[in-house]
């Protein structure tokens, strides 16, 4: 009997849990994003290190990949020499729009940033994630690039830098610009 008890206590929580992977869906699959392909990209205003600002009204029409970053970041830290050299110089010229959104540091970190990492494509400002949690859950990391295709729909996301994913996403770019 007692075993019984057990059993059902196990099957419970495991279906208690199965619920909650359902329910909670694409906030799940989808890594801490409240966005997901297919869905319009919100809209937003960036100021870059510049002092130039963008919005995505003014960049519809092209493909823009939003790449959500911060110098505290040691995962975006590796992957943004692969922006870099995979993305930004081999498509800038293609027509692709290429903005780091940095999350939450001041004007001067941000160039300092920029300049010890060595990338060309602009970086915007993003006080207070207002950006950002227009996209993701506020307590969600960086490490993200969003890719918005030319009538401003979101066709791909990424999550930290893991090396399928990103050649995913390259040949992403490279169709969309073709």
């Amino acid at each position: 009997m007692k075993l019984f008890k057990i059993s059902i206590i196990v099957a419970y929580s495991l279906l208690s849990l199965l619920m909650t992977s359902i329910a909670m869906g694409d906030e799940t699959t989808e890594r801490g994003y409240i966005v997901k392909v297919g869905d319009p990209c919100p809209d937003f205003s960036i100021e870059l290190i510049d002092g130039k600002t963008v919005t995505l009204e003014e960049l519809k029409g092209q493909i823009i990949m939003l790449q959500f970053t911060a110098s505290w970041c040691s995962v975006c830290r590796r992957e943004m020499p692969f922006i870099e050299s995979d993305i930004w110089l081999p498509y800038k010229d293609k027509g692709l729009v290429l903005i780091g959104v940095d999350r939450d540091e001041p004007l001067e970190t941000v160039l300092n940033f920029a300049s010890e990492m060595k990338i060309t494509y602009s970086l915007g400002l993003d006080p207070d994630a207002n950006i950002f949690q227009k996209f993701a859950h506020k307590e969600a990391g960086v490490t993200r690039n969003i890719i918005v295709d030319k009538n401003s729909k979101i066709v791909f996301l990424t999550r930290l830098f893991e090396e399928e994913e990103f050649n995913s996403m390259v040949a992403v770019i490279s169709d969309l610009l073709d």
